[in-house]
């Protein structure tokens, strides 16, 4: 058994695609209509038909506080591997992506969390050397 596609529950999800590829890097994969909603996903550039992401839709009632519960203490909803958090510090934040952790030591890894304007904080992490 293989993980295939996880998500990430996005306020928009336009708005989300436009973040996810433009600022972080993923790329599409799929694009169903599906009414009012879409089968929205993207992958890693380095992984095309690696793990999806689906950027689903935030309407069902619990999402709201759920989330917002999350944010509120500050709990990343996912997690990112990057090659350097440090550089991909700087490299997002001359994109305008505001992180509410600069990349911090934690023991075998480096991280820093950003926040990815769709309601969710997201973490990036690399292992140290």
């Amino acid at each position: 058994m293989i993980v295939t596609t996880t998500s990430i529950f996005v306020d928009d999800q336009q708005k989300a695609l436009e973040f996810y590829t433009s600022k972080l890097g993923f790329q599409l994969k799929n694009d169903v209509p599906l009414g009012a909603d879409r089968w929205l996903t993207v992958v890693s550039p380095e992984a095309p038909d690696g793990v999806e992401l689906l950027l689903e839709p935030s309407g069902h009632p619990a999402v709201k506080p759920f989330k917002e519960a999350l944010v509120a203490d500050g709990i990343p909803f996912n997690s990112f591997g990057v090659e350097d958090v440090r550089a991909e510090y700087e490299r997002l934040t001359a994109l305008g992506v505001e992180f509410v952790q600069k990349p911090a030591d934690m023991g075998p890894v480096i991280t820093a969390v950003l926040d990815d304007t769709c309601g969710n904080l997201i973490q990036i992490a690399s292992t140290k050397a």
